[in-house]
C-alpha cells in the first residue's frame, strides 16, 4: 500500500491531500481534507469503491481533536467505517485520519508505506 500526502496553505489553513493505493483490490482512493478552523476538518473522498464513498458522505467534517485523541475504538471514523467498509483490512480509514493529522497541524506530511511479500513458499 502508499499512501501519499500532500498539503497547500490558503490564507493561513492547510488542505491535504492522500491518495491511496490499497493493493490487490485496485480501488484507488483519493481523500481531500481541508482545515475549516484550528480544529474542524471538512473532508471530500473520491474512490473506485462504492463503500468508501459512502463512508466519505457520512464523515463529511470531523473535529480534529476528536479524531486524533482517542483510540481507534472511540474514533467516529472508524466507527463509520464499520458501517460501511466490509474489509477488516481496508487503509481507507487508516489514511483518513493521517490526513486527519496533517491538515489539522498535529503531524508533518510523510508518506506511509506498508510492503507485503512472501518469504516462503
Amino acid at each position: 500500500m502508499i499512501l501519499t500526502c500532500k498539503q497547500n496553505h490558503t490564507g493561513g489553513l492547510k488542505m491535504v491531500q492522500v491518495k491511496v493505493d490499497p493493493g490487490i483490490c485496485g480501488q484507488k482512493t483519493c481523500i481531500k481534507l481541508a482545515q475549516l478552523d484550528s480544529q474542524k476538518i471538512k473532508i471530500d473522498i473520491q474512490s473506485d469503491c462504492p463503500d468508501i464513498n459512502k463512508l466519505g458522505e457520512e464523515i463529511g467534517e470531523v473535529d480534529a481533536y476528536d479524531e486524533i485523541f482517542t483510540n481507534i475504538g472511540s474514533s467516529s471514523v472508524y466507527n463509520k467505517a464499520c458501517k460501511h467498509c466490509g474489509h477488516a483490512a481496508c487503509p481507507v480509514p487508516m489514511a483518513i485520519l493521517k490526513g486527519i493529522e496533517v491538515a489539522s497541524g498535529l503531524a508533518l506530511a510523510k508518506d506511509v508505506n506498508i510492503e507485503i511479500e512472501n518469504i516462503a513458499e
